[in-house]
């Protein structure tokens, strides 16, 4: 039975005490592979128990201790024996309060495409050997998980900043010299006094959590599990698990911003803007600062989207057949659903099933859509301008396109990000970049946007610095397309 048993893959690491009447067999099982024998008369139920806690404890050190799967770049321990190391350790100290921590480096992929495989790897071993050198000190133990992320597994410490610059140390050198050029930072996540009532995994995805709640940040580089980022992650799973079924249910509702033309005396309605909100019977109203980068990220904003360019080809149709009058709307398109090469089809088949032509349908396309994939993205922006579609860059200023690369871009119009009207009339009251958006709008020939315009304050000075249309609370909230109905009405008298 224990030849057989240590056949099998999943079982031969499992110790066996063979327990029996006859002595003169105590050998052979030793041989066979049994790490304990115990003959008869049985002693004390009691010590059976501690020398069986024994045999494992000795079981579990040896196979760690002896194990040759560790992670080749850095010597330490891989996943596997990571987690079983951890698991011993819980064991023979329940009490004491441990802390699981991820170590990332910052921006990792861009070190190995800017200096080459062989820096990164370089990196890392540096990095695996401060990890191994830091687990030694607290009494810890560290692994490799994945390309550039570590796990410590530590006895509690208040403060992590002096593991942090302990880690950190002799990453800005190569080959023993300072190079001031490479700025390579790491972040922590932390999950302090972690509870070891969970799996250790689940532990780890916690302090995951933290290290990627301060992603990008240039002023932390310590991140703090608590239980709002738990609750967090469980709302935004709930979102992405009944998405489609909220979609056929129609809880997203597409509501309008009226855009004015502020150039004549009296504002005149040209245009709109189609924005959507998810009205969920259960939580209420979902921001889309909160739906819609989920969406993104992964990979359902196109389902959303067409919906939402349905309704608002839907609400065309029908206005220009009860008021006999539409204007423009703009719809927006994702970088994601730029590079669908399908894009084009989809509406011209909205266009042949509401009856509605090119221009009754803008696209807006944020800046940043152009800088990444930039020479398809524009490809197929010049496939819709050739047919007649009119193509507003949104979020101008906050992509950071070349003043070059701008006077290359097939675009109609220039959106002002919102946050630069807020910033101008602000306690500094700084003008100078909207003067400079203009002046760039008028170069390129095509009219400015100006969005989150909400005081007559603002709109009275845009419109004297040479803003062409503006969108707002000032004028209007994004409102349902009953109540929007009303601008079309009154447009239509005011063309009449």
């Amino acid at each position: 039975l224990i030849g057989r048993l240590k056949e099998e893959p999943d079982l031969r690491n499992i110790p066996f005490i063979v327990l029996a009447s006859d002595q003169e067999v105590e050998v052979e099982c030793l041989q066979l592979g049994a790490v304990d024998f115990i003959p008869k008369p049985y002693p004390a139920p009691e010590i059976i128990k501690t020398r069986a806690d024994k045999a494992i404890e000795l079981s579990e050190s040896r196979n760690i201790i002896q194990s040759t799967e560790r992670d080749r770049l850095t010597n330490l321990f891989n996943m596997d024996y990571f987690v079983r190391y951890v698991h011993l350790f819980d064991n023979h100290f329940p009490g004491t309060p441990m802390d699981a921590v991820v170590v990332d480096v910052n921006r990792f992929h861009m070190i190995n495409e800017r200096y080459g495989k062989e820096y990164g790897d370089d990196i890392l071993r540096r990095v695996g050997e401060n990890v191994r050198e830091l687990a030694r000190e607290c009494k810890g133990v560290g692994c490799r998980q994945g390309a550039d992320t570590f796990l410590l597994y530590l006895p509690h410490h208040d403060d992590y900043s002096g593991a942090l610059e302990a880690l950190s140390e002799g990453l800005g050198q190569s080959d023993g010299t300072e190079d001031p050029d490479v700025n390579i930072r790491l972040r922590l996540g932390v999950y302090y006094d972690a509870d070891k009532t969970i799996d250790i995994e689940r532990r780890f995805d916690r302090a995951k959590m933290a290290a990627d709640n301060i992603r990008g940040s240039y002023t932390e580089f310590i991140g703090e599990y608590d239980s709002s980022m738990h609750e967090d992650i469980l709302f935004k799973e709930r979102l992405l698990e009944e998405f489609r079924q909220s979609l056929s249910e129609r809880q997203f509702t597409t509501f309008f911003q009226p855009k004015f033309d502020i150039r004549p005396e009296v504002p005149l309605l040209t245009s709109a803007e189609a924005l959507v909100r998810w009205e969920h019977p259960e939580l209420g109203t979902i921001s889309p600062g909160t739906f819609i980068p989920l969406l993104e990220e992964h990979g359902l904003i196109f389902d959303l989207d067409l919906y939402v360019w349905d309704e608002t080809a839907k609400y065309i149709r029908y206005c220009k057949d009860t008021f006999g009058f539409s204007v423009p709307v703009s719809v927006n398109v994702s970088r994601i659903d730029m590079l669908r090469p399908d894009l084009k089809n989809v509406f011209d088949g909205l266009l042949e099933k509401y009856k509605l032509t090119p221009a009754d349908i803008m696209l807006e396309i944020t800046e940043s859509a152009y800088t990444g994939d930039s020479d398809q993205v524009i490809d197929m922006v010049n496939l819709f301008r050739n047919e007649g579609f009119g193509i507003e860059m949104d979020d101008f200023g906050t992509g950071y396109s070349s003043l070059g690369m701008l006077s290359k871009l097939p675009i109609d119009a220039l959106k002002m990000d919102m946050s630069f009207v807020h910033t101008a009339f602000s306690e500094k009251r700084d003008m100078r970049m909207i003067e400079l958006i203009i002046d760039i709008a008028e170069h390129l020939k095509v009219p400015v946007i100006a969005e989150g315009v909400e005081t007559e304050e603002q709109y009275l000075t845009l419109k004297e610095m040479g803003c062409d249309i503006i969108q707002g609370y000032y004028f209007s909230k994004p409102v349902v397309k009953e109540e929007f109905s009303r601008f079309v009405v009154e447009r239509s008298r005011v063309v009449a």
